[in-house]
């Protein structure tokens, strides 16, 4: 069990992070990965989870209440049966997620603590934990805590650091604890912003162009960033053995596009060479091309009970945007052929015919694709091959997801 020595929770204590005014939060929704409900549906319930049936779910080390404000409002807006739990260490975090909270007029129930009692207050239906388990002591056995802390049928969205993205992170955090490792927290940022403005351009941090959004996060995000304590990364593989020793399955990473070593690789013979991997194998030598990860957001579940998790395409599915307006991509696919997709610096052209444009501007989030079929006047088997074009490049980048919310 951690104590209040424990520098982490020190940290947490003096720099709540991700830093959140309560005063700002009905300005707007922080969305993001994992556990937007969407994907939850989509990864772990197959996309026809039932809304109205009791579901308790736990924002294990909740922070400042990212996750946690987002599923409560969305589930809000739902009219979801929905029992919310927050976990975390840091009482000042928790009063910043509170203030969010009742700010919005939502509710949840909390619990200030270490990951480790997570089986003590479950079990759940489904568990966040979103830049935790790389600052435990033993973040082997805090995912496995987790795993304990699983209803049946329940499932994990987990985010955990990669280490190509974050290149000259954990160099200037060496740096950084020979230079200010014995100064109070506040001192140790003040220093850190004095060095970092005046990095010679040989420099790690420097070069890399892809972590800047922490150090523009004020002083919270340069202390989470370059002075944690604790701090580790995981390759892909990492990835997949921290699941495993906790008794879990990876179903899925978020973004999928980004694992598939094709869409990296521009010669033809090496294309197909890549084609013929497994996926694991596949999803660690994309992360190795592209050298662009900085994270690794995945939905896993308890072994054994993957198949069937992850939804799939066929008549009943109720597809939804995640991000882009259907109007705005489909002028892209009628005008342009398709769609652009950028992050971290890695630009994807995928082309479309321009037959799919009148399907993304019928998804609406209520339709199921027979619905959907029905109203464009489409016969079965071209249409399921139409919007298979179109479904795989935007689930590839987290653009769509299926969820009817059965009962709503």
């Amino acid at each position: 069990m951690m104590n209040g020595a424990d520098p982490v929770k020190r940290q947490y204590e003096a720099y709540p992070y991700p830093a959140r005014d309560p005063a700002k939060e009905t300005d707007e929704l922080v969305i993001g990965s994992p556990s937007h409900p969407l994907e939850i549906d989509h990864f772990i319930f197959g996309g026809q989870r039932d809304w109205t049936q009791p579901t308790r779910i736990l924002v294990a080390g909740g922070g400042t209440g990212d996750a946690l404000v987002m599923m409560a409002q969305i589930f809000a807006d739902w009219g979801a049966n929905v029992d919310l739990h927050y976990l975390d260490m840091s009482e000042a975090s928790r009063k910043i997620a509170e203030a969010r909270m009742a700010a919005r007029g939502l509710s949840a129930t909390w619990h200030t603590g270490d990951l480790l009692t997570a089986p003590d207050i479950g079990p759940f239906d489904y568990i966040d934990c979103c830049g935790v388990l790389h600052h435990l002591p033993d973040p082997e056995a805090g995912a496995a805590a987790l795993a304990r802390a699983l209803a049946p049928g329940g499932g994990l969205g987990a985010m955990v650091y990669a280490p190509y993205g974050r290149a000259g992170v954990y160099e200037m955090q060496d740096a950084l604890r020979v230079l200010v490792g014995d100064d109070e927290p506040e001192k140790q940022v003040e220093h850190t912003k004095r060095l970092i403005t005046s990095l010679p351009q040989t420099n790690g941090l420097v070069r890399n162009p892809y972590i800047h959004d922490h150090v523009e996060a004020g002083d919270a995000g340069i202390y989470d960033l370059l002075l944690h304590s604790r701090d580790r990364a995981y390759d892909v593989d990492g990835v997949y053995g921290l699941m495993e020793a906790a008794g879990l399955e990876l179903v899925s990473f978020a973004m999928p596009g980004r694992y598939n070593p094709r869409a990296v690789i521009a010669d033809q013979e090496l294309r197909d060479r890549a084609g013929t991997l497994p996926p694991q194998q596949a999803a660690a030598l994309a992360e190795r091309i592209s050298g662009n990860l900085k994270t690794h957001v995945f939905y896993a579940v308890p072994k054994g009970s993957a198949e069937g998790r992850v939804a799939e395409v066929h008549g009943s599915a109720v597809p939804n945007f995640v991000g882009p307006r259907g109007h705005a991509l489909a002028k892209s696919i009628w005008d342009k052929g398709g769609f652009t997709f950028s992050m971290d610096g890695l630009t994807v052209q995928r082309n479309l015919p321009k037959a799919v444009a009148g399907m993304v501007t019928a998804i609406d989030g209520k339709r199921s694709l027979n619905e959907i079929r029905a109203k464009l006047g489409w016969e079965t088997k071209p249409f399921l091959q139409g919007f298979n074009n179109l479904y795989q490049p935007l689930n590839n980048f987290n653009l769509v997801r299926f969820s009817a919310r059965r009962g709503l």
